[in-house]
């Protein structure tokens, strides 16, 4: 039997991109994000999760350098790295997936160092979806350490 990654598919602009469910924590309605001043563009604030104060970064800011217009679909999927919890604004929070390896392509600019954090694409049924690794990505952002020495101090 193949083994085959599971990974929740969540939109931003009229892409579908995919995180491997072991990162997720859980998804959630936007709700209540406190902004806090002289944080990096990408983060729009903090926000209470089942008791835990965490960041909330924008991933139409990351991806695409717009803000994300947060709507009735809108999702915050809360993700866990090795150092942080995080929440991940997103368009829509779609659906969770099964990605078998053979689906999956590296293709040439994952050496680029400022997509290192894309670990491949996923062809799937006329779908392409690019799939993330938040630990990469969130490591990735400029001004992460003032952001993790910020939420060592809140909570």
């Amino acid at each position: 039997m193949i083994d085959t990654t599971k990974a929740v598919v969540f939109q931003i602009a009229n892409e579908e991109y995919a995180i491997p469910i072991e990162n997720v924590i859980s998804i959630e309605r936007m709700e209540n994000v406190t902004p806090i001043p002289h944080l990096p563009s990408y983060v729009k604030g903090i926000v209470e999760v089942r008791g835990e104060l965490i960041p909330v970064i924008d991933m139409e800011n990351i991806l695409y350098n717009r803000e994300l217009a947060v709507n009735d679909a809108s999702r915050l999927i809360v993700l866990q790295s090795a150092e942080i919890s995080f929440g991940t604004l997103v368009a829509d929070a779609k659906e969770i997936i099964d990605l078998p390896p053979d689906k999956l392509k590296q293709v040439g600019f994952l050496t680029y160092a400022k997509t290192s954090y894309i670990t491949g694409v996923a062809n799937l049924d006329h779908r392409l979806i690019t799939v993330l690794d938040p630990a990469i990505l969130v490591e990735s952002l400029e001004g992460v350490e003032d952001i993790k020495d910020y939420m060592k101090s809140r909570n």
